[in-house]
């Protein structure tokens, strides 16, 4: 007889359900979230595993790749789909969730999620580490401008390199409060220089890299976006159409359709926030920049802004720039600066 487990997974502990093919609960338990206890448990020769269900979240990575080498059959499922799945219970507890999991697992009724190579992982992980910094030393920075302008002190338009100057030269007159404004800036000055070092493992990365060289002949698109795609698609061969990644990315429409009623509506915003985000801020130095040299790209963009508005062409070009950086990977080509075919790099 076939068997499927459920995995609930919190930071302590892991809730365990296995049930048979009829859906009668063979075993209920609770283990430590580590990959060997849970292997442990689910290596019992009394049942025939079919399928393990995992819900994505923080250490469904290390769990999923700790029970696939111990040759057990898992399976890392979406969120949102076990979410939905999960509300018809009337009472949500972690026991009850593993139940709803194995049941899943069992009906065959779930999406699978993709689950990334250690690389990406841990590109995303630069890329995460890179950003923390940059906002925090940002958020020193206003906060430094905000106690200087109760005094009257106007900091103004000032570049990151000549901050701490700037600072300094309105403070000359008040060593009172230079005395307290000097550990910020030394705080700031810490981010920023790590903030730096973060960001040159990041160009030293993305110039050995033949995916993203090719993935920055797109106009606007620089090493961050670059590396961030590549760490976020992983592997481009998982999706059949190139179009499929614009969905993906939460780029396209919702359709919420009812009866008479049949509405587009914003998109989706589902998957990668960070990539999407990337995305768009590309999209808009392309179309805002004059000084990005012009391309058919750029005046089907143009095309959509004077029929559609600005704010609507950026994100129909965040999604169309992601569905050329799949096709490019895949073909190993170039951006194509106008519609004449061009031979693929060498």
């Amino acid at each position: 007889m076939k068997h499927y487990a459920g995995l609930d997974v919190s930071v302590k502990e892991t809730s365990v359900c296995v049930v048979d093919e009829t859906g009668r609960i063979c075993r209920e338990t609770k283990v430590p979230s580590h990959p060997d206890d849970l292997a442990q448990v689910l290596h019992d020769p009394a049942w025939r595993l079919e399928r393990i269900g995992l819900e994505a979240g923080p250490l469904s990575q290390w769990l999923f790749s700790g029970l696939a080498e111990a040759g057990l059959p898992i399976v890392c499922i979406e969120t949102r789909h076990t979410k939905a799945f999960l509300k018809a219970q009337v009472n949500k507890s972690d026991r009850n969730d593993a139940r709803g999991i194995a049941q899943m697992m069992r009906v065959n009724l779930f999406r699978p999620v993709h689950v990334k190579t250690l690389t990406s992982q841990k590109r995303r992980a630069l890329l995460t580490a890179r950003k923390l910094l940059q906002e925090k030393a940002i958020a020193f920075e206003n906060d430094i401008r905000g106690l200087l302008r109760n005094f009257g002190l106007k900091v103004g338009i000032v570049g990151a390199a000549k901050f701490d100057i700037r600072i300094r030269e309105l403070l000359d007159c008040l060593p009172d409060l230079a005395e307290i404004i000097e550990p910020l800036l030394a705080s700031r000055r810490k981010l920023r220089e790590e903030f730096e070092r973060l960001h040159r493992k990041l160009l030293s990365i993305v110039r050995d890299d033949g995916v993203c060289r090719r993935l920055m002949t797109i106009p606007g698109v620089g090493p961050v976006v670059a590396l961030a795609y590549a760490s976020t698609i992983d592997v481009p061969a998982r999706f059949r159409n190139s179009k499929a990644v614009g969905a993906s990315l939460g780029l396209t429409p919702v359709l919420h359709q009812s009866g008479e009623s049949n509405r587009i509506g914003r998109v989706s915003l589902c998957g990668d926030g960070m990539m999407r985000t990337l995305l768009y801020e590309a999209a808009q130095v392309m179309l805002t920049n004059v000084h990005v040299k012009w391309s058919w790209l750029k005046a089907w963009a143009m095309n959509i802004a004077k029929r559609r508005g600005g704010r609507k062409a950026i994100v129909a070009l965040a999604r169309r720039l992601g569905v050329i950086m799949h096709r490019i990977w895949s073909d190993g080509t170039v951006f194509r600066w106008t519609r004449e075919s061009i031979p693929a790099a060498v």
